[in-house]
């Protein structure tokens, strides 16, 4: 019988709701002439201690949190036009259009370029910096803990070596990291890969431990299909694909069996291939959601086998080369470590003594981001509504406190989203806009759950869990990374309150639709979704997953943070949905060109969505940018 919100403990006082200042909101609305409420954020949501100042240990709805997209979508989805801002008399050599990794990547490449006494503004529209690299802290059981806001990991074999570099001036050393990353997440964590079956979707909760799903797993699958909630039809169909050694393209040479696999959906190689059914692709639908922000329908058979999912079987693959270690580091806040470090590396007295070796734990003075006695300052709650070049310099007019506001620089990096850049700059040739617009970002979910203890979850003796049919597609246990002074017990040695992470998506609209449709549709239901929305499903998922081991959803969560990105992961050119463009004709390759004393910086412009694409990206936008101070 499906519970109701009583018993899944929504009545509950936990530091969960998302509230809106309304008054503040409306009267912001009105005074930039608008009818919906728009603007800065005036207190996101229940915080934990202390938090008032310190936006990473505010809960609720983070991500695109309330406050922090009404302006962009007012300019940028209902045509509505600002008026000049009020001059401020603020004059810089550099303003910087978004205090993620890529602008603060250009802040510091800036200050290489023309010293460090150069007056750089950062304006961000979120009430933390960092991006997508958000941090997440939780205090509500006591000692802190770590979660991550969205950007995971340091893909170190493909970093450049001026990412490198970076990494280097922040002095984060790869070998060091490497010792402190000693802890396995995701289904290489110390409990076994499992997936949940669902009453809703299945008709009988499952927890079947073991049952991965993708490629590593396929040894173990056959023993498991017989337990789980399918049809009889269904569960051979299953058994047959996953015992299946064959070469479906015997005689036929590699360049041939790739040329027809990029050419062919995942879904029609595993229906003319595998034999599987609708009921058995339905198993697929969003185990692709986290890792390539949308669902594995939308993938060809070749894009699909190369992240890890099944199939190798059917093409002479050998079940031993399926152990693929993912070559990355990471801090236990995810590359939120890597913002931090580069805000204190530009505004010193944010975090004085602050290094890769305490970063983790390090405070920092939010305070002390906007002051005018120091050459970089960094703005949160501004929101960018036009850049222009203007007398030699740029001007950029953004709002923030309810009005409008307007600087002036001789320089300006762009780093947001490439899809709001032409409305930012009406002024820029029909196809750089057409560039721009192309790139349709991913969505993107990452929601972190505070438990008052772990026991549960060890006894059920998971550490990651699939979830066919439901919001989040997969569930980890988020524990023991010690790196950057931060000090967490591993799996089976920690008492306390442990943290879960949730990993997916919004499931996209289905049908005859195109990739860009699918997105499009996905972030319309993000953005709909209430936190209470999100709560109910959180709740639901782990009442199913570890009632039966003890857990009581309505007295042992203790804080839920939704950290939902509604345009993620910048847009990949895929084998179904994308021409193969010449060399400097890719949509990203004309998006990113620089116009007047305008550049452009973001992993958009690298159309790969990866903290070293961002890094990158700023390095050439700054390199790019026309030699005018005086």
């Amino acid at each position: 019988m499906k519970k109701t919100d009583r018993d899944l403990g929504m009545g509950r006082d936990i530091t969960r709701r998302d509230f809106l200042h309304d008054a503040s909101l409306a009267g912001m609305g009105m005074g930039l002439g608008l009818s919906a409420p728009l603007g800065a954020l005036a207190g996101a949501s229940e915080t934990g201690p202390g938090a008032s100042g310190y936006p990473p240990t505010r809960t609720g709805l983070r991500g695109s949190h309330p406050g922090s997209w009404e302006t962009a979508h007012a300019l940028a989805r209902e045509g509505q036009a600002f008026a000049p801002g009020e001059d401020t008399g603020e004059r810089y050599d550099l303003v910087v259009v978004g205090g993620g990794i890529s602008g603060l990547s250009a802040a510091l490449y800036y200050q290489d370029r023309y010293g460090p006494d150069a007056r750089i503004l950062i304006l961000e529209n979120h009430d933390d910096f960092g991006g997508h690299a958000k941090r997440n802290e939780f205090h509500q059981g006591g000692e802190m803990r770590l979660a991550l806001g969205g950007v995971h990991n340091l893909e170190i074999e493909s970093y450049s070596p001026t990412a490198r570099a970076m990494l280097d001036r922040l002095g984060v050393d790869i070998d060091t990291l490497e010792r402190h990353t000693n802890f396995a997440y995701g289904f290489k964590g110390p409990g076994r890969p499992s997936t949940w079956f669902d009453a809703e979707h299945f008709g009988e909760d499952v927890l079947l431990a073991g049952a991965g799903l993708r490629w590593s797993d396929a040894a173990e699958m056959p023993a498991l299909i017989d337990r789980m909630p399918l049809g009889e039809d269904s569960r051979s169909r299953l058994k047959r694909f996953y015992t299946a050694r064959t070469n479906v393209f015997a005689g036929k040479d590699w360049d041939q069996v790739e040329a027809r696999l990029r050419a062919m959906s995942y879904y029609d190689f595993l229906k003319q291939h595998g034999g599987l059914d609708a009921a058995c692709l339905a198993l697929f639908d969003n185990i692709t959601h986290g890792a390539e922000g949308f669902g594995a329908v939308n993938l060809s058979a070749m894009e699909a086998l190369e992240v890890g999912l099944p199939g190798w079987q059917l093409l002479g693959g050998d079940l031993e080369d399926s152990d693929y270690e993912y070559a990355m580091v990471m801090f236990p806040d995810g590359n939120a470590s890597i913002a931090r470090l580069m805000v204190a590396r530009l505004i010193p007295a944010v975090a004085p003594g602050v290094n890769a070796d305490n970063i983790a734990v390090a405070d920092f003075d939010y305070a002390a981001l906007d002051r005018d006695d120091q050459p970089v300052r960094l703005r949160l709650e501004s929101t960018v509504v036009r850049a222009q070049n203007q007398d030699g310099g740029v001007v950029v007019d953004y709002a923030r406190d309810g009005g409008l506001h307007r600087i002036r620089a001789r320089h300006a990096v762009l780093a947001c989203y490439h899809v709001i850049i032409p409305h930012l700059c009406p002024e820029l040739e029909e196809s750089q806009r057409e560039a721009l617009r192309y790139q349709v970002k991913c969505p993107l979910l990452a929601t972190n759950v505070l438990l008052r203890s772990g026991e549960p979850v060890r006894a059920a003796g998971t550490s990651a869990v699939h979830c066919p049919g439901r919001m989040h597609a997969n569930l980890y246990v988020w524990q023991g990374n010690t790196a950057g002074g931060y000090a967490q017990g591993s799996w089976d040695n920690e008492d306390g309150p442990m943290t879960l992470f949730f990993w997916g998506s919004i499931a996209e609209p289905r049908g005859d639709l195109t990739l860009k449709e699918r997105l499009r549709g996905s972030r319309a239901k993000m953005l709909a979704l209430t936190f209470e929305d999100y709560e109910r499903e959180v709740r639901t998922v782990l009442d199913g997953i570890y009632g039966p081991y003890g857990l009581d959803v309505k007295r042992d969560v203790l804080a839920i943070t939704v950290n939902r990105w509604p345009h993620g992961y910048s847009y990949w050119y895929t084998d179904l949905w994308d021409p193969d463009f010449e060399d400097g004709a890719w949509p990203h390759e004309i998006a990113r060109r620089g116009f007047g004393n305008i550049t452009i910086a973001n992993s958009d412009a690298a159309a790969d969505a990866y903290t070293h694409a961002a890094i990158d990206q700023a390095h050439r936008a700054v390199s790019e940018l026309p030699d005018v101070r005086g």
